[in-house]
């Protein structure tokens, strides 16, 4: 995009030039915005022009090489920072000043100015961005320096260092409300005179006077409260397009620049009241609708409560507790495959952290004793034990969890009510220009009358709000009953299932609770604690139950080496001893073969094979049930395990339903992908250990936790596993979803027919209407609450 040399504005804010500053012919207003530019064509980034018109902030007097000194000190880096090593640092900052697509692409594109920033992704609902940065390349205090000097100076300040959640309020948006109250409230006074009179005021200077103040009163509303409706009008203009700002921006127009017509020529008292009264409720409105937006993400991100837990050691004893009761000082176990929930030093073990969950690098770390691991990290091999340094935050976790990096395509479609409100708009102006014929032809002195009240009245807030708030209530209502969703889409996808398939081992089956019997050769009491021990480190459900309470290691030594294939077994090694658990087929490399009617795992120890474990699995409550309550889908059973659970299996859940076993992780994930090819929806439900692959492939995939920090960020869900049983439950709620976002559509567009039709016949007031309008919004979000409320209270899940 050019413009001629002649141009008194600056190319790249948008700012009156009063300076002769040029570059490539274009005029700038300051060096700082002539350096942006610069530096955006030095590494071809001038596209970010193309996407809307000086979309610049300007940068004079943001750029100051000494103001972010504090920014080297080593404890503050680490206060701010989410994940910090010594090859990447990932870090949030506030950005109030992101306003337009043009801020995303420039901002999502920092890693080609600068190559020690590895990546960024911006958030444009809560203006941050997320930075993940080479600290041997760019230090932070030179980070922030470059955003501030391309426009965006982070707003880094005492809650955002402590990495505590804060709600933000938009100032900007409080200020214009403000505006509009005081100025509607005193128009509304000072035209008092002319109701009560009749527009008949003995005194013509009084009128006039009175008059000229009610014009003066209206212009902050016109030019400061309404900015942010024509902004918005404006650019959806530009890009080709009429979004639901356009009718409202024509209203207030039309009701402004008649009555400032009116007063000037001194033909009419103006309704400067009524036009003043639309801004004003319009903008109690859409802070109405703000503020229970934000009520319901930050319950959602902050309040819920992930069903993760972390062994604790205490007096020699290990304690599962909750992930949100660690305390700084904490000494906690990682098995194999479970994630670090906080910051903690390394004291016992070889700790080999997979840090793919935060940075999406594939290789796993080497941590000594005494280092520093970082929250988010999965633990590879035998089991550590470290002290926690820093308070986990359950915030940290759902951005994790959230990483678009694991989200690829899946569930990200619109909701379907989204292509019938997209042409709302267009309709809605259609109406008020044939309206505008009408009266024209017929009594032009309603036409302004009518016109305004059509394009006030009409709501298509009301529309898009219909998911959105039953969406957003329903999972928080998920959340309280412990299913906590990744996002809206996946209500949706969870509705839309046919087939339902259960992983058996950890996910129907309790983990920790068993009858075992071993059969072979006895074992000795120092044989006896290394199996133990090698069964320790795995969070597999079978080998929690072979691993008993936690005691001291110095009987047989600490365990050298660790390997855990999954869906096989583990191998541990102290020296040139060795334990080997897992299937016939992994410990002996036999085929696998049915022993015994109960789940087995095979002993080797130095070579020599001694037998196997027999475990007696324990179902979960319920699950009889839930199978009965499941019967309108089609129901499989998949299991790492041999067939020995096949008759329990069949009495729970019924003779004719499909069962597989002693497949592998990648049979699971091949048998999901046989089910979609047959045009199924799927639902996968596994622990997370052996599933990752078919959870991801799932069309809703959830992953059951139990009672350790193991979850794959592949999955769509995760659920307690005390409330499984409730499946068919939270599917059926799943569905009522949709009908009630239907209900609320149908009633919005019987709110807008009985609004338009008194519009159109000039019986409605501006100013009435733009009372109804915010009212239409506020009894959507009554309604699709109280209805989502009272499903769930219906299905029992109204008791969280």
């Amino acid at each position: 995009m050019q413009e001629s040399p002649t141009q008194q504005t600056c190319y790249h804010c948008g700012d009156a030039c009063t300076e002769h500053i040029k570059a490539n012919g274009l005029q700038f207003c300051c060096n700082g915005c002539r350096q942006v530019y610069l530096l955006l064509q030095e590494n071809g980034l001038c596209g970010y022009y193309d996407l809307q018109q000086v979309p610049g902030i300007k940068v004079r007097g943001r750029f100051a090489g000494n103001r972010f000194n504090y920014l080297d000190d080593e404890t503050m880096q680490k206060r701010l920072s989410s994940f910090n090593t010594d090859t990447q640092v990932n870090i949030i900052f506030s950005l109030p000043q992101i306003h337009c697509s043009s801020c995303i692409f420039l901002l999502e594109q920092l890693n080609k100015i600068e190559p020690g920033i590895i990546s960024s992704q911006t958030n444009f609902e809560r203006k941050e961005i997320f930075i993940s940065y080479d600290p041997r390349l760019i230090s932070l205090k030179k980070l922030v320096q470059l955003l501030a000097f391309v426009g965006y100076e982070p707003d880094i300040n005492q809650e955002a260092s402590t990495g505590r959640p804060k709600r933000s309020y938009n100032r900007g948006a409080i200020a214009a409300l403000g505006v509009a109250g005081f100025c509607f409230s005193n128009i509304m006074m000072l035209s008092f005179p002319e109701y009560f009179s009749g527009g008949e005021i003995e005194e013509p200077w009084l009128k006039q006077t009175f008059s000229y103040i009610i014009l003066a009163l209206s212009i902050p509303v016109l030019l400061y409260s309404s900015a942010a409706i024509f902004k918005s009008a404006f650019k959806g203009l530009r890009q080709g397009m009429i979004n639901i700002d356009a009718p409202i921006a024509l209203a207030i127009l039309m009701g402004f620049g008649r009555s400032y017509y009116e007063i000037i020529t001194g033909t009419g008292a103006g309704y400067l009241d009524s036009a003043t009264g639309i801004v004003f409720f319009m903008l109690v409105g859409r802070w109405f609708q703000n503020k229970t937006y934000n009520a319901l993400s930050f319950d959602r991100q902050y309040k819920s409560y992930f069903p993760l837990g972390v062994s604790v050691i205490n007096n020699n004893k290990e304690e599962n507790i909750p992930v949100t009761r660690l305390k700084i000082g904490d000494r906690i176990v990682i098995r194999n495959e479970e994630m670090v929930p906080a910051d903690a030093v390394l004291l016992e073990g070889k700790a080999c952290i997979d840090y793919s969950f935060v940075t999406g690098e594939q290789e796993a770390v080497r941590i000594e004793a005494g280092a520093m691991v970082q929250a988010g990290g999965k633990q590879k091999g035998s089991a550590v034990y470290l002290r926690v340094v820093k308070e986990p935050s359950q915030s940290y976790i759902t951005q994790l969890w959230n990483n678009d990096i694991f989200s690829k395509e899946k569930n990200q479609d619109q909701s379907f009510i989204h292509p019938w409100s997209r042409y709302f708009t267009a309709v809605l102006l259609s109406i008020a220009f044939l309206t505008a014929l009408f009266w024209a032809w017929h009594d032009p002195s309603k036409l302004l009358t009518a016109v305004t009240a059509v394009l006030i009245v009409a709501c298509p807030c009301s529309l898009l709000l219909s998911a959105t708030f039953t969406y957003g209530n329903m999972l928080r209502i998920f959340g309280r009953n412990k299913l906590f969703l990744k996002n809206a889409a996946v209500i949706e996808a969870v509705a839309g299932i046919t087939d339902i398939v259960f992983d058996k081992t950890g996910t129907i089956t309790q983990t920790g609770k068993a009858s075992i019997q071993f059969k072979g050769q006895p074992l000795s009491i120092e044989e006896r604690e290394k199996v133990r021990q090698a069964a320790t480190q795995s969070a597999h459900s079978l080998s929690k139950a072979l691993a008993g309470p936690y005691e001291s290691s110095e009987a047989v030594g600490y365990i050298d080496a660790f390997e855990e294939l999954p869906g096989e077994g583990l191998t541990a090694s102290w020296g040139a001893a060795s334990v080997k658990l897992g299937s016939n087929g992994y410990v002996r490399g036999l085929p696998a073969g049915k022993l015994s009617t109960a789940a087995e795992v095979h002993v080797k120890i130095d070579d020599a094979y001694r037998g196997y474990y027999e475990i007696q699995q324990v179902y979960r409550p319920g699950m009889g049930p839930m199978a009965a309550d499941l019967l309108p889908f089609n129901l499989h059973v998949l299991s790492g395990d041999n067939d020995s659970e096949k008759a329990n299996l069949q009495h729970l859940f019924g003779t004719d339903i499909p069962m597989k076993f002693a497949v592998s992780p990648q049979q699971k994930l091949n048998y999901v992908k046989e089910l979609q090819g047959q045009h199924a929806s799927v639902m996968m439900l596994g622990d997370g250990l052996n599933d990752a692959g078919a959870l991801k492939q799932a069309n809703a995939g959830i992953a059951i936790s139990n009672d350790a920090a193991r979850f794959t960020p592949a999955c769509d869900a995760i659920m307690d596993g005390t409330v499984l049983h409730q499946l068919g439950a939270f599917i059926r709620f799943a569905k009522s979803g949709r009908a009630i976002v239907l209900a609320s559509f149908i009633l919005s567009i019987l709110y807008n027919i009985i609004g338009l039709s008194f519009a159109v016949q000039a019986k409605l007031s501006p100013v009435v209407a733009a009372i109804l309008m915010p009212a239409s919004s506020i009894s959507i979000i009554l309604f699709v609450t109280l209805c989502s409320s009272a499903v769930a209270h219906r299905l029992g899940l109204g008791k969280n």
